[in-house]
């Protein structure tokens, strides 16, 4: 009898170990989804060039423009409307906060160290380009145990010039 008694028990424990690492797993996929999606953001604000710079030889980014930018991508990548609190059907199931979008251009000296102590995060730009930051959280499958929290950092710097 006490074996039987102990066999369930193990399984209750085994099957309480799996859905733990099944929550881990779909944690992870959420963080990745959230760095590619912040790639692509800075990817896309780092494309936003002042034309009339540009026409005169100078790779400028448009700061609004990029801002503007990079909060579309992200909107799209990871199904967010325009408050950042997730669509029904996406993945996430809590708001997305932007952080930061920094529009490095050439008033520095490159390489140019970029810093930001807030959020821990340094990179070097050899050439203008843009910084994102985000916020992510993801909620635990038992409440119990606290949700994950993140800052997804991404970075592009202009490819020509």
């Amino acid at each position: 009898m006490y074996k039987l008694l102990w066999i369930m028990l193990m399984s209750v424990v085994w099957m309480v170990m799996h859905a733990l690492q099944t929550d881990e797993e779909m944690a992870m996929h959420a963080l990745y989804q959230g760095k590619h999606a912040v790639n692509r953001a800075a990817h896309a604000a780092a494309q936003q060039l002042d034309p009339a710079q540009l026409a005169e030889g100078h790779l400028y980014i448009e700061e609004e423009a990029a801002a503007e930018a990079a909060v579309h991508y992200l909107q799209q990548n990871m199904e967010l409307d325009e408050n950042g609190d997730p669509l029904p059907g996406s993945y996430f199931q809590e708001g997305v906060e932007l952080l930061a979008v920094d529009v490095i251009n050439d008033g520095v000296s490159f390489p140019y160290l970029y810093r930001n102590n807030l959020y821990d995060y340094e990179v070097t730009l050899d050439k203008p380009g843009v910084v994102v930051i985000i916020g992510l959280k993801y909620p635990r499958v038992f409440s119990v145990l606290p949700p994950i929290e993140w800052t997804i950092k991404g970075t592009a710097e202009l490819v020509g010039g």
